[in-house]
């Protein structure tokens, strides 16, 4: 598995950074005020690995909404939140006051809205720095332990998850949330290499540690 250094890391989230600047104003307008996000950190992990870290908080299930990305890397996207969480989600976005059957009736559509904003934000940063393509199929809702919800879509156990910790911050409320990317070992390599294309346009190197 690779290990990105420090500088193609930094440019990852330099990337990453701008889609979720760009969802982030996309979102303000649906609740009609200041949304922030930001990522927090990028890790990429196997498997086993992410699917340990995504029951860390000993949440039994987690809602997650999917999208397939192909062009320049081939890759699985995923925005994940807690169970307990999606409600809370679905209710600031709706930025109304509704019962709990209500959202929970308007919570498929409403997070596959969510997670349609900011997956394909922040791979349309993701393409547009590094001078790449990338198409996206609609979104999928799913919900189960995080075995079930990315078992689906992991080519092998031996697959890299890239895992970005995200903030959402609205006001005075703050949710954490993930947005997990499953490489296989071809889609790992054509991210890094890329990476190291960006760099080297900027008259950076980037060796492997």
């Amino acid at each position: 598995m690779h290990k990105l250094n420090e500088l193609q890391q930094d440019a990852l989230i330099e990337a990453f950074n701008v889609g979720i600047g760009q969802a982030a104003a996309s979102l303000s307008a649906i609740v009609r005020e200041t949304v922030r996000l930001s990522v927090l950190s990028v890790q990429f992990v196997q498997f086993l690995e992410a699917c340990r870290q995504l029951n860390s908080g000993g949440e039994a299930r987690i809602c997650a909404v999917s999208q397939e990305f192909t062009g320049s890397f081939s890759a699985t996207g995923l925005l994940i939140f807690p169970e307990r969480q999606s409600l809370e989600v679905v209710r600031l976005m709706l930025n109304e006051s509704l019962s709990l059957q209500e959202l929970t009736d308007l919570e498929q559509d409403a997070m596959s809205e969510i997670g349609n904003i900011l997956l394909n934000a922040c791979t349309s940063a993701v393409a547009s720095l590094f001078s790449s393509h990338l198409t996206s199929s609609l979104p999928t809702y799913s919900l189960g332990t995080p075995e079930d919800v990315l078992q689906p879509h992991a080519h092998a156990r031996d697959d890299v998850v890239m895992l970005l910790h995200i903030d959402l911050i609205l006001e005075e409320r703050q949710l954490s949330g993930i947005i997990a990317f499953m490489l296989n070992g071809l889609a790992l390599d054509q991210l890094v290499s890329q990476v190291d294309h960006y760099l080297a346009s900027l008259n950076l190197t980037s060796s492997q540690p």
